[in-house]
């Protein structure tokens, strides 16, 4: 046999005899071969994820062909049995502390930090070319090896993350030089008075796609960013932050006519220009009909509303609009609401009151996602908008899919209204801000208005509930809400048995975040069979127990079970209860980055 025989041998096997003989390649090759080309076509995680669990060999092929990372928490697994397992990945999204660390209820320094994934990455995926983070811990160091590890790294998204400055985004900047998108999103940056604007290479065109950097507080080099801007041909996507002014808004608009996605800054003169001063206006109104390539508009840092009108020329093509920066009332929104008939995504402040919603309702038909945001969030406050701008949401915008609603008082009626018009809601939150408030006509517990979302809206995947709810509206979501993979409960419930309902109804939980409720041990323990499937369960301000945690601990040893006060005092508790108690699956145990105030059971 010839040394071309022989290589051709290694993989095949061989049937039959003398002339007749014949080689075949094992079925078990010609399966993966097949089923990693398929697998390239397969971009849902969740089918990604059901395909790995069919055979080992399945399992294999999926790992080998998965270019795009989720991990829905960062301590779920270590970093090292995630490069181990997926070897050839280009982008990585990570996602770290609980949603809850939003409104202050988590400690500053309790963790999330992005140092041991990104040391892990760097030797593991030379080939990297994207990170998104959320709600990370993030150093100066952490950027820096990004930036000298991956050499054809091209994006940066962080979101709600904190911990680096402007001299980490320096080096981002003046390294990746293949960098297309960077951005900012809610982030807390320090400013270390570095000129990081200045750092992109100023010797080419560059490849920026997308750059936001509406979060950083610190004023930036705007000549730089003028520079920036005009070398940028692929530029579609630029988010201002509120020290750029109105009238140097005007002259990037001039530089980039084909953004597509823009965040306008403070939307304010400077402070050399007067604010009364109209010799401008046509200019501004000329720049924005230049543009009617844009159909996402944000911004309004410092909005001064007189300056407003200067966006009717692309309102007309708007499809995003997003006020929830700009304190505005109804009548300065009108002229430019009533424009935009195209709009599908729309936030802004409850400062527009209800007669503002009427007119969104009149105008926006197409309209899919809407979150109203308070100005003053305090439960004493007088709520601007209540059921009145609800109803007409619900009875104008009839595709409405997802809402955000923040009010101090709400009927049961114009909840069902909505249940009944908008049968495609996917996300319903309705935030009641006072505690425990009832429907505000009759008196009654909110409970028919939640049961109605869940019984009318099939869609449903994520729910928020507050006021006045009784064990009932618990049990209607525990019966219809078996597509819910997110709950949460704020200053809601009425005794052990609202929860179990939930764990033993909503089979599809994923995330639940309870604050301020009456939950206890007898509630918590009614989900040990459900807790392996959840991603994670946070309880504060309830009536649980360190006993009541630390048996679910013994029952379920790969769950890891925190227990910590969001004052960072050691020991968890706060008279008979748990302050805090947040737990999550984990594949390696308990992280060894714990802080001394946090106490895993």
């Amino acid at each position: 046999m010839n040394n071309n025989q022989m290589c051709e041998s290694d993989g095949k096997s061989r049937t039959g005899s003398g002339t007749g003989d014949y080689f075949i390649t094992y079925p078990d090759q010609v399966l993966e071969n097949v089923l990693e080309n398929v697998l390239l076509f397969l971009k849902s995680r969740y089918d990604r994820n059901t395909v790995s669990l069919v055979c080992k060999s399945w399992y294999r092929a999926e790992a080998y062909t998965r270019s795009d990372l989720f991990i829905g928490n960062c301590y779920s697994v270590a970093p090292r049995r995630v490069t181990q397992r997926f070897t050839r990945v280009r982008s990585v999204t990570i996602k770290g502390k609980p949603r809850f660390a939003d409104f202050s209820l988590l400690p500053q320094d309790w963790g999330a930090h992005f140092t041991p994934w990104v040391l892990t990455m760097a030797s593991a995926y030379r080939a990297l070319e994207k990170i998104h983070l959320k709600r990370m811990s993030v150093t100066d160091d952490d950027l820096a090896v990004v930036a000298h590890s991956f050499p054809n790294f091209k994006e940066l998204v962080l979101v709600c993350c904190d911990g680096f400055g402007t001299s980490g985004l320096a080096v981002v900047v003046s390294e990746c030089r293949c960098l297309r998108v960077l951005e900012l999103i809610e982030d807390e940056v320090t400013d270390d008075e570095v000129d990081w604007i200045s750092c992109f290479p100023g010797d080419c065109v560059t490849n920026l796609e997308s750059l936001a950097f509406d979060c950083v507080e610190s004023a930036i080099n705007f000549e730089s960013l003028e520079k920036l801007v005009a070398r940028s041909p692929m530029l579609k996507k630029l988010r201002l932050n509120r020290h750029v002014s109105i009238s140097q808004l005007y002259r990037l608009l001039i530089r980039a006519p084909r953004l597509t996605h823009l965040g306008t800054g403070s939307f304010s003169p400077s402070e050399e220009q007067p604010l009364n001063d109209n010799s401008r206006e046509s200019d501004y109104l000329s720049a924005f009909a230049a543009c009617r390539s844009i159909v996402c508009l944000s911004g309004f840092r410092e909005i001064a509303p007189e300056y407003l009108p200067a966006i009717v020329p692309i309102c007309a093509n708007l499809t995003s609009l997003n006020l929830s920066y700009a304190n505005i009332d109804a009548e300065q929104l009108k002229p430019v609401i009533r424009l935009c008939h195209k709009l599908q995504v729309f936030w802004v402040l409850d400062s527009i009151c209800d007669e503002g919603l009427q007119a969104v309702a009149e105008t926006c038909k197409d309209l899919r996602e809407l979150r109203v945001f308070p100005i003053d969030a305090s439960e004493n406050a007088e709520g601007p908008v209540s059921e009145v701008g609800l109803l007409a949401i619900a009875l104008g915008c009839r595709k409405l899919q997802s809402i955000l609603y923040f009010c101090q008082q709400m009927t049961n009626a114009a909840v069902v209204a909505m249940s009944k018009n908008c049968p495609d809601l996917v996300v319903f939150r309705l935030c009641i801000i006072g505690r425990y408030r009832p429907d505000r006509v009759t008196g009654e517990p909110m409970d028919e208005g939640f049961g109605a979302i869940v019984k009318n809206c099939k869609k449903l995947t994520r729910l928020a509930v507050s006021g006045l709810l009784t064990d009932k509206a618990f049990c209607y979501i525990g019966q219809y809400g078996k597509l819910v993979r997110t709950l949460s409960v704020a200053f809601a419930g009425d005794s052990d048995m609202g929860l179990k309902y939930v764990l033993e109804g909503c089979t599809n939980l994923q995330k639940l975040e309870i604050r301020d409720s009456p939950f206890g041990d007898s509630a918590l323990l009614s989900g040990l069979h459900h807790f392996y499937n959840m991603r994670f369960v946070w309880m504060s301000s309830c009536r649980v127990t360190r006993e009541g945690c630390l048996n679910v601990a013994r029952h379920l040893p790969r769950l890891v079970v925190e227990v910590f006060r969001r004052d960072e005092e050691e020991g968890g508790e706060r008279g008979d209860f748990v302050d805090t108690l947040y737990m999550y699956r984990s594949l390696d145990g308990p992280r060894a980055d714990a802080p001394r105030f946090v106490k895993i059971l």
